[in-house]
């Protein structure tokens, strides 16, 4: 069955359990380009050439500048920010973890960093993300900004917003909160 034909027993909000049982019985696999946010099942963007270069150039990037022993470079996959709310960011920099996360989805505590990139999502990817991520005290967001070649920066989770937002732009450089001898040129990240 169509997930737009699907009709639900449980109205939004659901909880992420609900969501991941809704999964299974609809039998979704990992082509079902779905998330939860808000409590609201919502369809993922199609992953257009440039988006899918420049996830795999960030994946590149990352899994180069940071040791094994310093993060867990994850693409794609979802993180659970609260109970509400289980999106796939484009990647996510996490704790490392003997299991590489095989017996829980990470959580905020988890992550070192997130990364989402717009070329059609900006604006939730900046709204509605944004606060899904500061409300559930992701400390670092990035959004990277396909169209203007352009990296927003989100640092300092306060109730539901960054008290730290930074716009960087094409020749200036970033570093992760986590890691800031580990610099890197906004025009790497964007491309």
């Amino acid at each position: 069955m169509p997930l737009r034909d699907l009709q639900l027993e449980s109205q939004p909000p659901l909880t992420v359990e609900e969501f991941k049982a809704l999964a299974e019985t609809e039998g979704w696999d990992e082509d079902t380009r779905v998330e939860l946010l808000d409590g609201e099942v919502v369809w993922m963007s199609p992953i257009n050439d440039p988006h899918a270069a420049c996830v795999k150039r960030l994946n590149r990037l990352f899994s180069r500048s940071f040791a094994d022993e310093q993060v867990v470079v994850s693409v794609q996959d979802p993180v659970r920010i609260e109970n509400y709310d289980e999106p796939q960011p484009d990647l996510a920099l996490l704790k490392p973890r003997a299991d590489f996360y095989a017996t829980a989805t990470p959580t905020p505590a988890d992550i070192l960093l997130l990364v989402e990139v717009a070329d059609t999502t900006l604006r939730t990817d900046l709204g509605r993300k944004a606060r899904i991520y500061a409300s559930g005290g992701v400390t670092e967001y990035w959004v990277v900004d396909l169209n203007n070649r352009a990296l927003y920066v989100h640092r300092a989770p306060s109730g539901s917003t960054y008290t730290d937002r930074q716009v960087l732009a094409r020749g200036q450089r970033v570093a992760a909160g986590f890691a800031p001898q580990i610099e890197m040129s906004v025009d790497e990240v964007t491309g």
